[in-house]
């Protein structure tokens, strides 16, 4: 089995295409990407080391069926973990959001992925500086750092690539 599981929600794709990305640069440590409504706690329990991923939708929001997306998502996956151990996993998130539209309430849904997983028992890795962003609130940023890798693919795509490239990094070191 590969040692990294990489889960992402998503209606429009983008956060497949990063998910994808994370996986070609992880290589053979990584699986395939799987969009969360076709998996299962059980196949996430089965790795040590998860990269989830997630947008924010409307206010602040985890995708899912109350925000319009076609499938279940985030939303009504989360409710599955109430009570599942994932003590010893360790957990990487990244969010993408947008900051001029939702100044208010950028990426606010990984921190929602964080607590969750967190309560569970998972160690956290992964939080990412919120410097040379814009925007006015988070819910994602605790100790003063994004809770994983912040990306805003409408307003700085150009950075995503540099971005994405400096947080793999970052986890490769905590992962060894």
């Amino acid at each position: 089995m590969t040692k990294i599981g990489v889960f992402f929600g998503t209606d429009t794709g983008n956060t497949r295409r990063i998910a994808k990305d994370i996986t070609t640069a992880l290589g053979s440590d990584a699986g395939k990407p799987v969009n969360i409504r076709n998996a299962s706690v059980s196949e996430l329990l089965g790795y040590d080391i998860l990269i989830l991923g997630t947008p924010t939708y409307g206010d602040g929001q985890l995708p899912g069926l109350s925000t319009g997306n076609a499938t279940p998502s985030w939303e009504e996956f989360l409710p599955a973990l109430e009570g599942q151990d994932f003590t010893g996993k360790k957990v990487a998130i990244y969010g993408l959001g947008n900051q001029k539209s939702y100044p208010y309430e950028f990426v606010d849904a990984m921190y929602y992925l964080y607590e969750q997983f967190k309560n569970c028992g998972a160690t956290m890795i992964g939080a990412w500086d919120n410097i040379d962003y814009k925007f006015s609130n988070s819910k994602a940023i605790v100790d003063s750092q994004f809770v994983g890798l912040a990306l805003d693919q409408e307003n700085q795509k150009e950075l995503t690539p540099i971005r994405l490239n400096a947080w793999l990094k970052i986890l490769a070191q905590v992962l060894d």
